[in-house]
């Protein structure tokens, strides 16, 4: 009994209610927590199952930002290697270009890594959409095969009568700028005529 009570106390935690873990643990959780995504790794992030349920327009959404940092580093790097002379007896110093090439390679990882995370994007997307994605062999048109007729739903009675009078004025506007046109060339036929009779 007495043994028992001669336990060690428990040292104090960081702030009420925060235990303290042995040494062991916590090199475990700070290894876990330098492998971790950067974005993940902070206090307050929701869980990996509340991350699954994010929309695939958002999703869309960043991959569309992707592509256009891909094409924005692409353009550099293009720019870079057009202005980038080359060696027909031209010295050039050696700072310039170890600077070029040290942004190439900047550009050309970070291609790398935007590739990888625009290829995560459209998996995650296929993998939220499975009703929207066709096969190849659906896409394909084969002979004799007839394809599926596509329903088309009745309009309105009231839209084909707007389209109808919609149309009607777009043919009366045309008459009226035929007939202007007519007026206006013979206008310029008779100013020639005149002004060769002059002459």
């Amino acid at each position: 009994m007495m043994k028992q009570m001669s336990a060690p106390l428990p040292q104090k935690g960081l702030g009420p209610g925060m235990p303290v873990m042995p040494p062991q643990q916590q090199q475990q959780q700070q290894q876990q927590q330098t492998h971790m995504p950067p974005g993940l790794a902070q206090p307050g992030v929701p869980p990996q199952g509340a991350l699954r349920e994010i929309s695939p327009v958002y999703l869309c959404r960043i991959g569309q930002e992707t592509v256009q940092d891909i094409v924005t580093r692409t353009m550099e790097i293009f720019q870079i290697t057009r202005a980038t002379q080359l060696p027909n007896g031209v010295t050039q110093s050696h700072a310039a270009y170890q600077d070029r090439f040290g942004k190439l390679q900047e550009h050309l990882r970070q291609l790398t890594l935007l590739f990888r995370k625009l290829r995560l994007l459209y998996e995650r997307c296929v993998e939220m959409t499975p009703d929207l994605q066709e096969s190849t062999a659906e896409l394909v048109p084969y002979v004799g095969e007839e394809s599926t007729p596509v329903r088309v739903e009745p309009c309105n009675p009231a839209v084909i009568q707007e389209r109808q009078e919609v149309l009607e004025k777009v043919r009366q506007k045309n008459q009226e700028m035929k007939v202007l046109m007519d007026q206006m060339r013979n206008l310029l036929w008779d100013v020639n005529a005149m002004l060769t009779m002059r002459k």
